[in-house]
Order: C-alpha cells, then sequence, then structure tokens
C-alpha cells in the first residue's frame, strides 16, 4: 500500500480534514500534499517530521511507510533471474 493511501484514508479522510487545511497546516504546497495522497510521489524525510508532528506519531513510522513501499515496488520489478549469485564463490 503506498503512504499516500494510508495518509488519505487513516489520517485526512477520518478526521473530515481537506488536502488544502492539512497542506496549510504543513507549510506545504497543496499540489506537493496531493502529488503524495494521489500517490503520485513518495513521503520524503522533511516531510515525515512534519507528519508526525501534525499527526502525533514519529517521523520513523512515515518513513518506514515510504521505505517498505519501495521495497515491494522493487520485489515486484527486480528480475532476480538476471542476478549473478556470488555467495557460493570461495
Amino acid at each position: 500500500m503506498h503512504p499516500g493511501e494510508i495518509l488519505r484514508e487513516v489520517f485526512i479522510k477520518e478526521r473530515n480534514l481537506t488536502i488544502t487545511a492539512v497542506a496549510k497546516g504543513l507549510n506545504i504546497a497543496r499540489g506537493n500534499l496531493s502529488a503524495v495522497v494521489n500517490e503520485r510521489a513518495g513521503i520524503s524525510p522533511e516531510l515525515a517530521v512534519k507528519l508526525s508532528e501534525a499527526f502525533g506519531n514519529t517521523a520513523q513510522f512515515w518513513i518506514n511507510l515510504q521505505k517498505n513501499y519501495e521495497l515491494w515496488l522493487a520485489e515486484k520489478n527486480v528480475d532476480r533471474k538476471t542476478i549473478q549469485h556470488f555467495a557460493d564463490a570461495s
């Protein structure tokens, strides 16, 4: 799940907030927040700090969501059959 979906569904919609209000509260451009919640951009470390302050959790929470998503994408997109193995080399 993209972290923007979690931000949108769990932290914005459940609190009856708007993208405009949250962007203003985070002191970021509405378009930047919109890109994240619409899954066109990821959560940067700076945004993670701002979100943690705004929603009362940790920056690490947001970074972990982003990294887990990126790792899932990599696992999905990397063709492991094309990778040479070096673990068995002595």
